[in-house]
């Protein structure tokens, strides 16, 4: 769950009519392991994706607690001075506990069968349930523009989760790191696009 200091809440009480998230997969990484680093790579991805969220007036920055998530937006977080708030439900969504050569279809599968679950994993909707949960407790913050950094598979589910539309193919085309911007007007979902080139 999310915590807040006494400054944060403080700063609660102005509310925003529109409201835009932009959700960042992260930066280019050594692996999938929970603590698997940003690459030498990653790690200059991460400076320029900085640079680019500078041009926003980004209020709250959000992150997945993984390694490789985190370190994607400290850059950003540092540089503005922000506090970087960590979220397990922006968590990477884990497909099954097997190491299965078939996880390429399997991932497929999901798009289609949103309940379906492998053994110790998770489905899309469960997924998606928890990372919804998350973004709509940062709208009632009342902040007009947040930042989420996060993981191409549970991005590709919130992005389905808002627009159908998405699915198996999309996830493919992502890149690290990859921003779709999100809009929200009176805390509903208006509109999503990509913005990262």
């Amino acid at each position: 769950m999310m915590s807040y200091d006494s400054e944060d809440v403080q700063q609660m009480g102005h509310h925003s009519d529109k409201q835009t998230i932009f959700l960042i997969r992260h930066c280019k990484a050594e692996g999938q392991a929970y603590d698997a680093p940003l690459t030498a790579e990653g790690v200059l991805q991460a400076e320029r994706l900085s640079a680019w969220l500078a041009a926003y007036p980004i209020q709250y920055v959000a992150s997945s607690p993984f390694t490789r998530a985190v370190q994607s937006v400290k850059p950003y977080a540092e540089k503005m001075n922000k506090p970087l708030m960590t979220d397990v439900r922006f968590s990477e969504r884990k497909l099954s506990e097997e190491n299965r050569e078939d996880w390429l279809q399997c991932l497929a599968r999901t798009f289609e069968e949103p309940d379906l679950c492998f053994p110790g994993g998770e489905s899309n909707r469960e997924a998606a349930g928890r990372a919804v949960e998350a973004i709509t407790e940062m709208l009632e913050l009342g902040y007009s523009t947040y930042t989420v950094a996060s993981h191409g598979n549970l991005i590709a589910i919130l992005l389905n989760y808002y627009d159908s539309r998405i699915g198996f193919e999309q996830w493919k085309q992502l890149s690290n790191p990859d921003v779709f911007q999100l809009t929200f007007r009176h805390r509903q979902f208006e509109e999503l696009q990509r913005v990262w080139d």
